[in-house]
């Protein structure tokens, strides 16, 4: 056996990439993917692996991605057991991924796989995480790209992590900046703010986007109700996770100032007029019901860090496996 050479010993060491890509009824859309994607790894110097995640899908998807993954051992297919969703699916190709860099990508060919060696020319200049911005997007206008454009403003407003476009499944994270993150709801939209409190450096890079040409979105607008209700669920975490009693203390302590200034305004107008108000009924049942509804937010914001503690501290995942089809390493 031949001893590596000084020169070969202070070569740096090739980057690995994992593209990870969640799968659901995407079977018409994922041999033309791969191809793309494998004209792309043959002319750039990276070592790449594709995680596809067959998330529940009720088409020839899996199948689909066993047969490439025989023909390409750089291909690997994760399949949960039933569907849990896009972010789940994102989280267990997270956990499966093995490269220094992560890219996570949509399936249905609206993403260009042409764009990864530019994202990664820009994480090359210092960052821990670029994020696509699909400036020219192939959506419908009112029920996609007007409430993203809405979404995107209010989570940069409230975070205060500018992004052009959170909903770009396309970006490029260094995988030590989402190693250990537990991702449930529609979370992966926020993983560049998680990264920003660990201290990562965020950008974003003009991707193309195209339009889809299998099948149809399985996105409507419902989906920016979730976005927007965990958006409140991020807000709470940046600032009351370790310091929950600040939050209700002081929402607490309003309210009972709020009941005391009501006491002392009907007892001060029981004293001079000699009778009690009968407007106060109405004032009372408003801060019954303004109290009440306090309270429920409070409790839902309660709940999200039992959630968080259960998927955290029991190291339970909001996926199950059903198949993790690995490519054969050749025999020593």
């Amino acid at each position: 056996m031949v001893a590596p050479s000084a020169r070969d010993l202070l070569r740096p060491a090739r980057m690995k990439i994992s593209v990870i890509i969640p799968v659901f009824n995407e079977e018409e859309s994922l041999p033309a993917l791969y191809e793309e994607l494998r004209a792309v790894f043959d002319r750039e110097p990276w070592d790449a692996e594709v995680i596809m995640v067959d998330d529940g899908s009720q088409d020839r998807s899996a199948a689909v991605i066993e047969e490439i993954a025989d023909d390409d051992p750089r291909v690997r297919l994760v399949k949960v057991a039933r569907n849990f969703g896009q972010t789940a699916a994102i989280l267990a190709g997270i956990d499966h991924a093995t490269g220094s860099v992560l890219i996570p990508m949509d399936a249905d060919l609206q993403n260009d796989p042409d764009d990864i060696p530019r994202l990664l020319a820009k994480l090359e200049e210092g960052y821990d995480v670029v994020s696509g911005w699909r400036k020219d997007r192939q959506d419908r206008l009112w029920s996609r790209r007007v409430p993203s454009m809405i979404a995107n403003g209010l989570i940069s407003r409230w975070t205060g992590v500018e992004l052009n476009d959170y909903g770009c499944t396309l970006k490029a994270y260094r995988a030590k900046s989402l190693k250990g993150e537990q991702l449930y709801g529609e979370m992966h939209r926020f993983i560049p703010i998680y990264a920003s409190w660990r201290g990562g450096r965020i950008t974003e890079l003009v991707v193309n986007h195209r339009a889809r040409q299998f099948g149809t979105s399985k996105y409507g607008i419902g989906r920016t109700f979730k976005v927007l209700l965990d958006l409140i669920t991020v807000k709470f975490l940046s600032g009351y996770t370790t310091k929950p009693a600040y939050l209700f203390g002081g929402i607490g302590f309003t309210i009972i100032g709020v009941a005391l200034l009501l006491v002392l305004g009907a007892v001060i107008e029981w004293l001079t007029v000699n009778a009690w108000p009968h407007k106060m009924t109405v004032l009372l049942l408003a801060t019954f019901c303004a109290t009440n509804g306090i309270l429920l937010v409070c409790i839902g914001l309660l709940a999200e860090l039992i959630v968080r503690i259960y998927h955290g501290q029991g190291h339970r995942k909001t996926y199950v496996l059903a198949q993790d089809v690995r490519p054969e390493t050749p025999e020593s």
